[in-house]
């Protein structure tokens, strides 16, 4: 009597249904974003997926490069980069604590201030008299052992005041008249641009070349500025009379643009306690600026999905009322919309907030949250927005309804091994 046929425990419909819904599992909306750091640590290395063959039960095959289609980026972050990337999440937990010390609420704008200094950008801070805004600034450059400098933005104001100039000195040994660079406050790692439209249009200028290129050119000569550099301005958004709005190519720089708003009566509460007492103690120093360039190197490593990438270059393409997507309310509401710098943004304050979170991968929820910071000051509405009460927050707001949540995410293999 023949031996009845043993069916293998890899072949059966039991396992191979079982192996369906994982790998759909797997792949499905939104699991993505929510793989631990170490399995994302595997991307570039492989990931352990395992194949159902009968002859290779039990036995492990890892698809070396299962991930490389959805990752943009060409390798996985070094471990030097995983190692400051933990840092900086731990230093940032640690900088809220700190900074909660000596400023009463406003987390939303710490939280914008924090992704943006380790993404490498600047920030255009829009707020009424009295918020506490050089003292944020100043608290923060102490807590990160940063240089700090402050330029009171006024009518007068030169752009030598602000980038330096050179003064003939004498060289006493030589017997000789020279040129000297005399560095200006531009020169520190951290510049308070306070009141920054109160200058001419002229003197606004000194700061495009430091902002993109982070250098200033002086008498023909290319002066380099320290690192990190981070441009913190500040604007009255009440007070019209004796300003200077800012050209679009300088708000262009600005990765954000961070709006405070009034203190709560809780909030305001605190403040009038802390600030008629005793004065506070000083904050200690959490982060060393070598640290600080660490961070922002780990976080342009770390790898992001292409549909990651897309969703944010919709963001921006559609604030134009020329794409062929755009939608109708764009057309109606808006006369310019943001550029490609403003993709890049996205991108690059996408991947700062998901490191600061204790995240190694960028979703969507990263992209959204920083969409109003990057865009409200790159979209210009016109009189119809006016006329219904629209602000660029609102159109945002509208448009992260509008945008759908990435395409499927199945790779091409993966997708012919479900359909079967």
């Amino acid at each position: 009597m023949p031996r009845r046929a043993e069916i293998s425990p890899a072949t059966s419909p039991r396992a191979k249904e079982s192996s369906r819904k994982f790998t759909r599992s797997l792949f499905s909306e939104g699991v993505w974003a929510c793989l631990p750091p170490g399995v994302v640590r595997s991307l570039g290395y492989g990931l352990p997926l395992f194949r159902s063959d009968p002859g290779r039960y039990n036995r492990r095959t890892p698809y070396p490069h299962c991930f490389e289609p959805a990752v943009s980026d060409a390798s996985a972050p070094a471990d030097a980069d995983f190692q400051a990337a933990e840092r900086a999440a731990a230093a940032y937990r640690s900088l809220r604590d700190e900074l909660g010390k000596v400023i009463v609420g406003q987390s939303a704008v710490l939280d914008e201030l924090l992704i943006a200094l380790f993404a490498g950008g600047h920030c255009l801070l829009l707020g009424v008299p009295g918020l506490a805004k050089t003292l944020m600034v100043r608290t923060l450059s102490d807590a990160l052992d940063l240089s700090f400098n402050r330029v009171q933005f006024t009518p007068d104001l030169m752009p030598a005041d602000i980038t330096g100039t050179e003064v003939l000195s004498e060289n006493k040994t030589a017997g000789t008249r020279e040129f000297r660079f005399v560095p200006g406050p531009i020169f520190s790692n951290v510049l308070l641009a306070d009141e920054i439209n109160r200058t001419p249009p002229k003197t606004q200028a000194a700061l495009l070349e430091a902002m993109q290129e982070r250098q200033v050119t002086v008498g023909g000569r290319r002066h380099v500025l320290p690192s990190p550099f981070f441009v913190l301005a500040t604007q009255n958004p009440i007070e019209q009379e004796g300003t200077y709005p800012l050209p679009e190519a300088q708000l262009d720089r600005f990765m954000f643009e961070v709006r405070i708003g009034y203190p709560t009566e809780d909030e305001e509460f605190e403040i009038v306690r802390r600030t008629t007492q005793s004065l506070a103690d000083p904050v200690r120093r959490i982060l060393t600026t070598g640290e600080i360039q660490a961070a922002q190197n780990a976080v342009r490593s770390i790898p992001v999905a292409d549909h990651v990438v897309r969703y944010a270059m919709r963001f921006a393409r559609l604030t134009r009322r020329d794409d062929p997507q755009a939608p109708d309310f764009i057309r109606k509401y808006v006369s310019w919309g943001a550029g490609p710098r403003a993709s890049q943004f996205l991108v690059l304050a996408a991947k700062s907030r998901a490191m600061l979170h204790g995240r190694l991968h960028v979703a969507e929820d990263d992209v959204r949250a920083v969409a109003k910071p990057v865009l409200r000051h790159r979209i210009v509405t016109n009189f119809d927005a006016e006329a219904d009460g629209l602000s660029p927050d609102d159109i945002i707001h509208r448009l992260i309804e509008t945008i759908p949540v990435g395409p499927e995410r199945t790779p091409g293999w993966m997708a012919g091994l479900i359909a079967k």
